[in-house]
């Protein structure tokens, strides 16, 4: 019987979690770093582009799924740009002793997309982001979808999603 409560309190919670998690109309107000130093309020950078899909994606230098599925996104980036538009946020959860790779490994990959660092984790908390790669998918100031970890095709799905909108 107190098992049975246990397992109804915990799917419960986890109701709950999902709900304000995919309801979530004020995004947390964090600052967070471009790779240029400059703070950023993250509520105010997704206020911004309201009837816009952004791409929100927690990853690391470190990550080697992470950086696989940001190569994959990177290539096919541009086509994906012309067929629709859209926003593309890479947040670096990299710690104050790996954050200073952050701005070089970008620059040698190239990559197309705006990039900011969560070096206290600030950003990561106030999502209960628990693994990297994470991807948030925002339209109309919900999270309209969410994902964790890559496998290659897993870029595919994210484009659909964002098609769908």
């Amino acid at each position: 019987m107190i098992l049975k409560k246990i397992l109804g309190l915990t799917v419960a919670a986890c109701l709950l979690n999902i709900a304000t998690s995919y309801g979530q109309e004020n995004f947390p107000a964090v600052a967070i770093k471009s790779t240029s130093g400059r703070s950023v309020d993250f509520a105010k950078l997704i206020g911004d582009t309201k009837d816009t899909a952004i791409i929100v994606s927690f990853w690391a230098t470190w990550c080697v799924p992470c950086v696989t599925e940001l190569d994959n996104i990177s290539d096919l980036y541009k086509e994906w740009q012309a067929k629709l538009p859209f926003k593309f946020l890479a947040i670096s959860i990299d710690d104050a002793r790996t954050s200073q790779r952050v701005k070089p490994f970008v620059t040698g990959k190239g990559w197309p997309f705006e990039i900011y660092l969560d070096v206290n984790h600030d950003l990561k908390r106030a999502f209960n982001i628990n693994d990297v790669p994470y991807t948030l998918v925002i339209k109309n100031n919900k999270v309209v979808y969410q994902h964790v970890g890559y496998v290659a095709g897993n870029e595919e799905e994210l484009f659909e999603k964002i098609k769908a909108l």
